[in-house]
């Protein structure tokens, strides 16, 4: 019984031996493959950046102005080629009547209109119309509102201003599921009050945007100079070409014209249709949020010698907005 006994604990401690040496070398081996096994991990991808958008404010003058050899029959074909070589995504057109944007879309191919008349909120009157590429964005969402003490009432006026100012917007979902809220306007060219009362409603129009993360876009000809104080209820009180005091609170919005053209002088963007006329101020706008990438910016004085295709000069840039989720 003893000598089974011992060759029973013999072959058991054999055994344990056995699978204590496989254990180890199993440990080993796995040890050993551990960081090879991380290595030929993929890396985590990282998060793409958005598309750039290309971005007009353009004043086109009204077509029905008796404007001699500068009518709108004799500048139209010129514009429609400088939109096609811009080649903008979105366009805030300011002045536009319905049968110019209608032409628009037919000679430029590749866009949809949004806005609506200001006189009627139809189709009477000049249109703050933004025109979008359908190749990229869908319209989710999109009104039209009056700078008056009733800004619902299509045709109200308030402020001291003689004509009737609009702002229209529209809510974009790009093609990579990214929103954003685009709004465009008119600001009058008489009344100070109404320029300084209007982009204080549009700052309360667009804080009350239904997502307030997601990234505004404001497009326009202001009738204001860089110096004006109703520009700087957006921009901030030292104008748009100051440089930002490090720990300062930023403005509610930057001009991107001076985000890469600070010390730019000769900025006018009004010529009356005077060939050769690019002094005076700067009054058309393209206006992006803080963390907004601008790559490019331009005042477009395209014309063929002897007149251009407005008595504005279109105002052009290139931005990259902040990464966002939007619903569709």
């Amino acid at each position: 019984m003893r000598t089974m006994t011992t060759r029973l604990s013999r072959r058991y401690l054999l055994a344990a031996s056995a699978m204590s040496i496989a254990a180890v070398a199993l440990f080993r081996s796995v040890s050993a493959q551990t960081p090879a096994a991380a290595a030929a991990q993929p890396p985590s991808p990282s998060p793409k950046a958005p598309e750039p958008i290309a971005v007009m404010s353009f004043n086109i003058r009204y077509g029905t102005a008796n404007d001699g050899e500068n009518r709108w029959t004799n500048r139209r074909d010129m514009l429609f080629a400088l939109l096609r070589t811009e080649n903008p995504d979105l366009i805030g057109l300011q002045e536009a009547l319905r049968f110019q944007i209608d032409e628009i879309l037919a000679a430029v191919p590749g866009y949809a209109a949004v806005g609506v008349g200001r006189d009627d909120g139809k189709a009477a009157g000049e249109m703050s119309a933004i025109l979008f590429r359908t190749t990229r964005f869908h319209v989710a969402a999109s009104g039209t509102f009056w700078f008056s003490d009733t800004p619902e009432i299509p045709g109200s006026m308030s402020w001291g201003n003689r004509i009737t100012r609009i702002s229209s917007w529209a809510r974009f979902v790009d093609r990579d599921g990214s929103a954003f809220i685009h709004y465009n306007l008119h600001l009058d060219h008489e009344s100070q009050p109404s320029r300084e009362k209007s982009t204080t409603l549009l700052l309360q129009r667009i804080a009350a945007r239904p997502v307030a993360a997601e990234p505004v876009i404001v497009t326009g000809d202001f009738n204001a100079g860089e110096s004006n104080p109703a520009l700087h209820v957006l921009v901030g009180s030292a104008g748009p070409a100051a440089v930002q005091a490090p720990g300062a609170t930023p403005p509610p919005f930057i001009d991107t014209f001076r985000a890469v053209r600070r010390h730019e002088k000769e900025v006018g963007t009004f010529s009356s249709f005077v060939f050769g006329q690019t002094s005076g101020e700067k009054i058309d706008y393209v206006l992006v949020q803080p963390g907004t990438e601008v790559l490019a910016s331009a005042i477009v004085r395209t014309g063929d010698g002897r007149r251009y295709p407005s008595d504005h000069f279109p105002v052009t840039a290139r931005i990259r907005l902040p990464a966002s989720t939007g619903g569709r």
